[in-house]
Protein backbone atom coordinates (compact mmCIF):
# COMPACT_ATOMS: atom_id res chain seq x y z
CA UNK A 1 0.00 0.00 0.00
CA UNK A 2 1.29 3.35 -0.97
CA UNK A 3 2.33 6.06 1.72
CA UNK A 4 0.28 8.41 -0.13
CA UNK A 5 -3.33 6.01 0.01
CA UNK A 6 -5.51 6.04 3.70
CA UNK A 7 -5.68 2.76 5.41
CA UNK A 8 -8.76 0.75 4.60
CA UNK A 9 -10.77 1.53 7.88
CA UNK A 10 -10.33 5.27 6.54
CA UNK A 11 -11.38 4.77 3.19
CA UNK A 12 -14.45 2.93 4.31
CA UNK A 13 -14.94 5.71 6.98
CA UNK A 14 -15.09 8.46 4.19
CA UNK A 15 -17.34 6.31 1.83
CA UNK A 16 -19.70 5.76 4.79
CA UNK A 17 -20.47 9.21 5.75
CA UNK A 18 -22.70 11.74 3.68
CA UNK A 19 -21.29 13.90 0.90
CA UNK A 20 -20.41 13.86 -2.90
CA UNK A 21 -16.82 13.11 -3.51
CA UNK A 22 -16.08 10.50 -5.48
CA UNK A 23 -13.47 8.01 -4.22
CA UNK A 24 -10.60 8.89 -7.29
CA UNK A 25 -10.82 12.03 -6.21
CA UNK A 26 -11.03 11.14 -2.83
CA UNK A 27 -7.42 9.74 -2.97
CA UNK A 28 -6.18 12.62 -5.16
CA UNK A 29 -7.34 14.77 -1.81
CA UNK A 30 -5.63 12.44 0.85
CA UNK A 31 -2.28 12.18 -1.27
CA UNK A 32 -2.23 15.94 -1.67
CA UNK A 33 -3.08 16.03 2.25
CA UNK A 34 0.05 13.96 2.84
CA UNK A 35 2.02 15.76 0.81
CA UNK A 36 1.22 18.96 2.28
CA UNK A 37 1.83 17.76 5.76
CA UNK A 38 5.10 17.41 5.26
CA UNK A 39 5.41 21.22 5.43
CA UNK A 40 4.45 20.65 9.38
CA UNK A 41 1.45 23.04 9.00
CA UNK A 42 -2.39 23.00 9.06
CA UNK A 43 -4.35 21.43 6.66
CA UNK A 44 -7.82 23.50 6.37
CA UNK A 45 -10.95 22.88 4.26
CA UNK A 46 -13.60 25.46 3.19
CA UNK A 47 -16.88 23.16 3.27
CA UNK A 48 -17.21 20.49 5.36
CA UNK A 49 -20.75 19.72 5.15
CA UNK A 50 -21.06 16.09 6.54
CA UNK A 51 -16.98 15.68 7.07
CA UNK A 52 -16.58 12.86 4.54
CA UNK A 53 -13.32 14.93 2.93
CA UNK A 54 -12.47 15.99 6.57
CA UNK A 55 -11.97 12.52 7.45
CA UNK A 56 -8.86 12.54 4.51
CA UNK A 57 -7.41 15.69 5.88
CA UNK A 58 -8.08 14.29 9.27
CA UNK A 59 -6.19 11.38 8.99
CA UNK A 60 -3.28 12.88 6.63
CA UNK A 61 -2.84 15.54 9.35
CA UNK A 62 -2.58 12.65 12.39
CA UNK A 63 0.29 11.04 10.26
CA UNK A 64 1.69 14.08 9.92
CA UNK A 65 1.46 15.53 13.31
CA UNK A 66 -0.71 18.53 12.12
CA UNK A 67 -4.16 19.74 12.81
CA UNK A 68 -6.65 20.02 9.92
CA UNK A 69 -9.18 22.81 9.99
CA UNK A 70 -12.81 22.76 8.77
CA UNK A 71 -14.75 25.61 8.16
CA UNK A 72 -18.70 25.31 7.43
CA UNK A 73 -21.32 27.62 8.88
CA UNK A 74 -23.43 23.94 8.54
CA UNK A 75 -26.69 25.46 6.82
CA UNK A 76 -25.99 23.97 3.37
CA UNK A 77 -24.62 25.67 0.39
CA UNK A 78 -27.11 27.04 -2.45
CA UNK A 79 -27.70 23.56 -3.89
CA UNK A 80 -28.41 21.86 -1.01
CA UNK A 81 -31.54 23.65 0.05
CA UNK A 82 -35.21 22.18 0.20
CA UNK A 83 -36.29 21.55 -3.77
CA UNK A 84 -32.85 21.22 -5.16
CA UNK A 85 -31.18 18.21 -6.22
CA UNK A 86 -28.64 17.73 -3.68
CA UNK A 87 -31.02 18.33 -0.76
CA UNK A 88 -31.10 15.60 1.84
CA UNK A 89 -33.88 15.68 4.47
CA UNK A 90 -32.21 14.15 6.95
CA UNK A 91 -29.97 17.21 7.28
CA UNK A 92 -32.75 19.39 8.66
CA UNK A 93 -33.16 20.27 12.39
CA UNK A 94 -36.88 19.34 12.89
CA UNK A 95 -37.03 21.98 15.43
CA UNK A 96 -35.50 25.00 13.62
CA UNK A 97 -36.92 24.34 9.67
CA UNK A 98 -33.26 24.92 8.50
CA UNK A 99 -29.88 22.43 7.92
CA UNK A 100 -28.00 21.38 10.21
CA UNK A 101 -24.90 19.41 8.94
CA UNK A 102 -22.50 19.27 12.30
CA UNK A 103 -24.54 16.61 13.80
CA UNK A 104 -23.42 14.26 11.10
CA UNK A 105 -20.00 15.93 10.81
CA UNK A 106 -19.69 15.35 14.24
CA UNK A 107 -21.10 11.75 14.20
CA UNK A 108 -18.70 10.75 10.83
CA UNK A 109 -15.45 11.85 12.94
CA UNK A 110 -16.34 10.21 15.78
CA UNK A 111 -16.62 7.19 13.87
CA UNK A 112 -13.74 7.68 12.13
CA UNK A 113 -11.68 7.81 15.75
CA UNK A 114 -10.09 11.55 14.36
CA UNK A 115 -12.15 14.15 16.82
CA UNK A 116 -8.82 14.86 17.92
CA UNK A 117 -7.23 15.62 15.13
CA UNK A 118 -9.58 18.54 13.78
CA UNK A 119 -10.47 21.67 14.85
CA UNK A 120 -13.87 22.76 13.34
CA UNK A 121 -14.67 26.35 12.50
CA UNK A 122 -18.46 27.11 12.64
CA UNK A 123 -19.22 30.47 10.31
CA UNK A 124 -19.41 32.03 7.85
CA UNK A 125 -15.75 31.13 5.41
CA UNK A 126 -14.65 35.29 5.05
CA UNK A 127 -15.42 36.31 8.57
CA UNK A 128 -13.08 33.70 10.14
CA UNK A 129 -10.70 33.89 7.12
CA UNK A 130 -10.79 37.99 8.39
CA UNK A 131 -9.44 36.91 11.07
CA UNK A 132 -6.86 34.49 10.32
CA UNK A 133 -3.26 35.39 10.59
CA UNK A 134 -1.05 32.15 10.20
CA UNK A 135 0.13 30.07 7.21
CA UNK A 136 -1.42 26.91 6.02
CA UNK A 137 0.39 23.61 4.60
CA UNK A 138 -2.95 23.11 2.20
CA UNK A 139 -6.35 25.09 1.50
CA UNK A 140 -8.74 22.79 -0.05
CA UNK A 141 -12.27 24.98 -1.55
CA UNK A 142 -15.13 23.11 -1.73
CA UNK A 143 -17.65 25.53 -0.21
CA UNK A 144 -20.90 27.44 -2.34
CA UNK A 145 -20.97 27.01 -6.25
CA UNK A 146 -21.36 30.99 -6.70
CA UNK A 147 -18.85 33.50 -7.99
CA UNK A 148 -19.82 35.38 -5.01
CA UNK A 149 -18.86 32.65 -2.37
CA UNK A 150 -16.28 30.62 -4.54
CA UNK A 151 -14.41 34.06 -5.03
CA UNK A 152 -14.39 34.97 -1.39
CA UNK A 153 -12.95 31.17 -0.13
CA UNK A 154 -10.41 31.92 -2.74
CA UNK A 155 -9.69 35.36 -1.51
CA UNK A 156 -9.92 34.39 1.83
CA UNK A 157 -7.54 31.80 2.13
CA UNK A 158 -5.36 31.33 -1.03
CA UNK A 159 -3.15 33.95 0.77
CA UNK A 160 -2.47 31.98 3.49
CA UNK A 161 -1.06 28.82 1.77
CA UNK A 162 2.85 28.31 2.23
CA UNK A 163 5.13 28.46 -0.33
CA UNK A 164 5.19 24.80 -1.61
CA UNK A 165 2.07 24.54 -0.09
CA UNK A 166 -1.24 23.04 -1.80
CA UNK A 167 -4.51 24.94 -3.23
CA UNK A 168 -6.40 22.09 -3.79
CA UNK A 169 -10.08 23.08 -5.61
CA UNK A 170 -13.20 21.17 -6.05
CA UNK A 171 -15.88 20.99 -8.65
CA UNK A 172 -14.36 22.30 -11.72
CA UNK A 173 -16.25 21.53 -14.77
CA UNK A 174 -14.77 23.80 -17.76
CA UNK A 175 -17.94 23.26 -19.67
CA UNK A 176 -20.90 25.86 -19.43
CA UNK A 177 -23.68 23.35 -19.27
CA UNK A 178 -22.48 22.88 -15.77
CA UNK A 179 -22.60 26.58 -14.99
CA UNK A 180 -24.65 26.05 -11.47
CA UNK A 181 -22.23 23.00 -10.24
CA UNK A 182 -18.95 23.74 -11.35
CA UNK A 183 -18.16 27.15 -13.44
CA UNK A 184 -17.64 29.11 -10.31
CA UNK A 185 -14.80 26.40 -9.38
CA UNK A 186 -13.51 26.83 -12.37
CA UNK A 187 -13.08 30.62 -12.60
CA UNK A 188 -11.44 30.44 -9.13
CA UNK A 189 -9.25 27.71 -10.53
CA UNK A 190 -8.19 30.03 -13.50
CA UNK A 191 -7.92 32.92 -11.18
CA UNK A 192 -5.61 30.58 -9.39
CA UNK A 193 -3.78 30.07 -12.90
CA UNK A 194 -3.34 33.43 -13.72
CA UNK A 195 -2.39 34.81 -10.24
CA UNK A 196 1.41 33.49 -10.99
CA UNK A 197 1.49 32.09 -7.53
CA UNK A 198 0.17 28.75 -8.21
CA UNK A 199 1.06 25.69 -10.61
CA UNK A 200 -0.85 23.00 -11.74
CA UNK A 201 0.26 19.78 -9.90
CA UNK A 202 -2.47 16.97 -10.84
CA UNK A 203 -6.32 17.18 -12.40
CA UNK A 204 -8.48 13.90 -11.00
CA UNK A 205 -12.15 14.35 -11.98
CA UNK A 206 -13.37 17.78 -10.71
CA UNK A 207 -10.54 18.05 -8.05
CA UNK A 208 -7.45 20.25 -9.16
CA UNK A 209 -4.00 20.19 -7.39
CA UNK A 210 -1.99 23.42 -7.61
CA UNK A 211 1.35 23.94 -5.64
CA UNK A 212 2.60 27.68 -4.29
CA UNK A 213 5.14 28.30 -6.60
CA UNK A 214 5.07 32.16 -6.25
CA UNK A 215 4.16 35.23 -4.72
CA UNK A 216 1.00 36.76 -6.36
CA UNK A 217 -2.46 36.71 -5.35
Amino acid sequence: MSASAPKPEILAAFEAAKGFMPVDEGLALYAAAVEAGRLGLPLLEVGTYCGRSTVLLADAARAAGVTALTVDHHRGSEEQQPGWDYHDPETVDPEIGLMDTLPAFRRTLHKAGLEDHVVAFVGRSPQIAALWRAPLGLVFVDGGHTDEHAGADYEGWAPHVAQDGLLVIHDVFPEPEDEFTGQAPYRVYLRALESGAFTEVSATGSLRVLRRTGTGI
